[in-house]
């Protein structure tokens, strides 16, 4: 089955303030569980409504998208072989009105490699009318041996790890020169009470000498 794979609606962001779209993780780990991800979000919040979500796969070796899965009315259906008993439905749960559309893959293999398209259907449902419409997302599979790590992730973990001792030195840089403040203004507040200490001994030395010459 020919299948266009092209992306349609709203780009990713903050619908209605309780939704969010993110793209999925396109490396998976071989022999190993992976969810892919789909969220579509709804961009009227207050409309109550109802969607279909459909998923298509072409592997690396076919030159066609095949049905994959298909979840209507709270109940998911594989629909291809391939995946039979390895297929969970991991999105929006006790609803027709779907924003998230993500699938599960238990153990997966290398020939899960390829393109999933994952397709919402979306009914809005209005008091005089109903209005649809339909949004697709793409989204490249690579199963690996084990998990790579990206370059991105590994200097966005050095950053976090400089930033962190950078945080700590500026602490203790101003951790001395508090101290060495508040230890000067202790000194100059000694050498103030000493004065005036002095100046009040040297007062009274003064006025004893001035009361036994007048006797």
């Amino acid at each position: 089955m020919q299948f266009e794979t092209e992306t349609f609606g709203a780009p990713a962001g903050l619908c209605g303030g309780a939704c969010v779209e993110v793209d999925s993780d396109t490396e998976a780990v071989a022999n190993e569980g992976f969810k892919l991800g789909c969220i579509s979000c709804k961009m009227r919040a207050e409309v109550p409504a109802k969607a279909v979500v459909t998923w298509f796969f072409r592997s690396s070796d076919d030159q066609d998208f095949s049905q994959l899965y298909e979840y209507e009315e709270k109940r998911g259906d594989i629909l291809d072989s391939r995946f039979e008993e390895r297929l969970d439905w991991n999105g929006s749960k006790n609803t027709e009105d779907l924003q998230d559309g993500s699938i599960y893959i238990l153990n997966v293999t290398f020939n899960d490699t390829g393109t999933y398209t994952c397709t919402f259907k979306r009914t809005l449902i209005y008091t005089n009318y109903n209005f649809e419409n339909s949004t697709t997302k793409l989204i490249h599979l690579h199963v690996v041996p084990k998990l790579t790590r990206s370059m991105a992730s590994i200097l966005s973990e050095v950053m976090m790890y400089v930033s962190i001792i950078g945080l700590q030195f500026w602490l203790v840089v101003e951790m001395i020169y508090c101290y060495r403040k508040i230890s000067a203004a202790g000194e100059e507040a000694l050498r103030e009470t000493e004065a005036e200490y002095l100046a009040v001994a040297s007062e009274s030395k003064e006025n004893c000498g001035a009361v036994q010459e007048a006797e």
